[in-house]
């Protein structure tokens, strides 16, 4: 029974990560005058429902984490409660928020990242890499305690490579915390562990952390707002719009152009002025990156038509005072869960649908 659970978690996490298009996931982080810190990202999938849901998690919860070898892998109580938004199955969150402050997701790593292999002997000391953000979540409070803690603990997959590959493609994570620091964690090489100090406010997918930070330098030469006319001899060149400055700026949806835009959307947008200021231009800034459907569909292959959106949900989430936002493809509608309010401590176990309604379109007669 266990293995052909295995193989149906399998075969969904394959079709869930294995794509390419799937993961397009773009993150930011920034503060408000007022000292508020914000970490915000979307999540993409052009074919087909990630089935997400909203997850409330609640301290004394024992958790055991699936491996190769079934829920065998270690086994915690939730030091915290915290809330996130699932990915494929309730377990796996993708992004979310504790009582503390502490935001954890996972950025689709393809190409670069892999694992150590699974160790049977090890796995009561094993966290399947899809259930990594929950165990963070729910165990630590800052930065320094997470990494600490993840010194102690094997990161292993949950799900076998594909045919001819040595190993299965796993993601890298984005770790804050509510004093603004953010890491990014990378696992290349068959288990080689890397942690790099985030602060450019920017991850995206692949390639490597330190390459985006690099790739940067090519745009030098890009400034906000207009350019100046410049005389040739009897020719006087001048810009055809507004904001020739960025032109240049890469548009397409790789990783590396997504990253050096977010860059610049992040760093030539104005310090809000308090939280809510922060929350809906964290919002504002990744509308530019919201994935049309039909873009990623290969020549020849049909549009998943059922998808009005390839970027399936947005979320913020407020570190300072902890409150985690989103919305999704199906509503747009901003809705919020204070953490602040929340009694971790009696609160059940709770997965919810993240849409309650479908959003309407609302005819104005005049």
């Amino acid at each position: 029974m266990i293995k052909k659970t295995m193989s149906c978690l399998a075969a969904s996490l394959l079709l869930a990560v294995q794509v390419t298009p799937a993961q397009a996931c773009t993150g930011i982080s920034f503060a408000a005058q007022d000292g508020t810190r914000i970490q915000a990202r979307t999540i993409e999938w052009a074919g087909y429902n990630l089935d997400s849901r909203l997850i409330v998690l609640p301290r004394g919860q024992k958790t055991t984490s699936l491996t190769l070898g079934g829920r065998n892998g270690l086994t915690w109580t939730n030091k915290y409660g915290a809330v996130g938004i699932s990915v494929v199955k309730d377990d796996f969150l993708g992004e979310g928020l504790n009582e503390k402050g502490l935001s954890a997701g996972i950025f689709y790593f393809s190409g670069y990242g892999s694992l150590a292999p699974y160790n049977a002997k090890k796995a009561k000391k094993s966290v399947g890499d899809a259930m990594l953000v929950s165990w963070l979540l729910t165990n630590f409070a800052t930065v320094d305690e997470a990494i600490r803690g993840l010194k102690k603990i094997d990161i292993v997959p949950i799900y076998p490579p594909e045919q001819g590959e040595i190993a299965a493609p796993t993601g890298h994570w984005r770790i804050a915390d509510a004093t603004g620091r953010s890491v990014v964690l990378e696992i290349e090489n068959g288990g080689v562990r890397h942690i790099y100090e985030n602060t450019v406010g920017v991850l995206t997918n692949s390639p490597q952390f330190p390459w985006h930070l690099s790739n940067l330098n090519n745009y030098v030469h890009m400034l906000p707002g207009p350019v100046l006319p410049v005389q040739y001899g009897n020719t006087t060149l001048k810009q055809l719009g507004i904001g020739a400055g960025m032109k240049g700026l890469p548009g397409d949806f790789t990783p590396p152009s997504r990253f050096v835009r977010a860059f610049f959307y992040n760093h030539t947008a104005p310090v809000p002025a308090d939280s809510k200021a922060a929350v809906l231009q964290a919002f504002h800034i990744l509308n530019n990156f919201d994935l049309p459907i039909g873009m990623e569909t290969a020549p020849g292959q049909k549009p998943a038509d059922a998808m009005p959106s390839a970027t399936q949900w947005t979320a913020v989430s407020d570190t300072t005072s902890p409150a985690f936002y989103y919305r999704t493809m199906n509503n747009s509608q901003i809705r919020k869960v204070d953490l602040t309010q929340i009694d971790f401590e009696h609160t059940p176990y709770q997965v919810l649908p993240l849409d309650k309604t479908q959003e309407s379109i609302e005819e104005i007669i005049l």
